[in-house]
């Protein structure tokens, strides 16, 4: 209020000869206010009372306009769809335990949603594939029982997937359990290369939670227990670089791309909070900075998130408040 009251009177020399009162001014100033990226969608969805677990997780089907939710509870069904549009259209229960991540590869011909478990009864430790009704097509992994191996394919609680387009897939392994690491799987699931173990140290994870891959060939991972992101060629598996200082409250628990791959969306379960970042130039993975945030309430934890592609909206899972909720672009 005094500075406020001293720029009404004009009291310019006073101001040029106080640096103190200018860096207030500055960080006052309105000018450095950030200017929010998305709003909340608060018609989405039509029908919030179909959430009756903890939904941990959502994935989009740009093609076909669909929204496909993960939930964890007892006598709930496991895998809600809805509409872009937000009605709920149909849910399926099939060989699901505890889901953790999901993902929805789709083109105009096929489509496929692919699950990770990281239950530890006799559908756990264990990524499958679906088709949209919910009809199971593969398993990979041991049902019910976790392990290391490479042939055949184990894991311990793996945490997310992706797959892109040409049906190469990205999984990290380790939501807690005793592997901490990212596979490159070829479209018959063989291994073409695998980073990481438990640590600290440069291509080593402590709880990967999250995985993407944009079109310049980079794989990104959201290092969870070790607060940064660390970055990877996804065709040799190099490592590229990491980012920290700007996940020293919490960890990154998720990591997606916008649409037109100008920024990455992070979210950060502890405190609460969905951060934009600036992605970086083709060559350089530099170091982060943050553009935009979205401050939910307290005990939302947002858990995971996905982008729909072709609208720009951005879609969070929220295992505390036990809903997803759909944030579009303001531009």
């Amino acid at each position: 209020l005094e500075i406020h009251w001293m720029l009404r009177d004009g009291a310019v020399n006073y101001l040029l000869t106080h640096t103190s009162v200018l860096r207030a001014i500055a960080f006052y100033s309105p000018w450095r206010i950030e200017q929010q990226l998305y709003k909340l969608d608060v018609g989405w969805p039509k029908h919030p009372e179909y959430f009756t677990g903890q939904t941990f997780c959502v994935a989009i089907d740009p093609f076909h306009d669909l929204v496909y939710v993960a939930q964890r509870g007892a006598n709930v069904p496991k895998v809600l769809v809805f509409s872009d549009e937000g009605y709920f259209l149909h849910a399926w229960n099939s060989t699901l335990e505890m889901p953790h991540g999901i993902f929805a590869v789709s083109t105009p011909t096929n489509t496929s949603i692919w699950i990770t478990d990281v239950g530890t009864g006799e559908y756990g430790h264990t990524v499958k594939q679906y088709s949209p009704s919910g009809k199971l097509i593969q398993v990979l992994g041991t049902q019910g029982k976790a392990g290391t191996g490479l042939n055949p394919l184990q894991f311990d609680q793996p945490a997310e997937i992706f797959v892109e387009q040409t049906g190469e897939i990205y999984i990290v392994d380790g939501d807690g359990g005793m592997n901490n690491r990212l596979f490159k799987l070829s479209t018959d699931f063989k291994e073409i290369w695998l980073r990481g173990e438990n640590g600290s140290g440069v291509g080593q994870f402590k709880i990967p939670h999250s995985v993407t891959v944009d079109s310049v060939g980079r794989v990104w991972v959201a290092d969870r227990g070790n607060k940064r992101i660390q970055v990877f060629d996804k065709v040799t598996g190099e490592w590229l670089g990491s980012w920290s200082s700007c996940f020293v409250e919490d960890g990154p628990s998720s990591v997606r791309l916008t649409a037109n791959e100008e920024y990455l969306i992070v979210a950060q379960l502890n405190i609460n909070r969905v951060t934009v970042l600036a992605a970086p130039p083709i060559g350089s993975i530099g170091d982060c900075h943050v553009v935009n945030t979205i401050q939910l309430a307290d005990e939302v934890k947002p858990h995971l998130v996905d982008v729909n592609v072709k609208t720009g909206a951005i879609y969070v899972a929220e295992i505390g408040a036990q809903q997803v909720q759909k944030y579009v672009p303001l531009t």
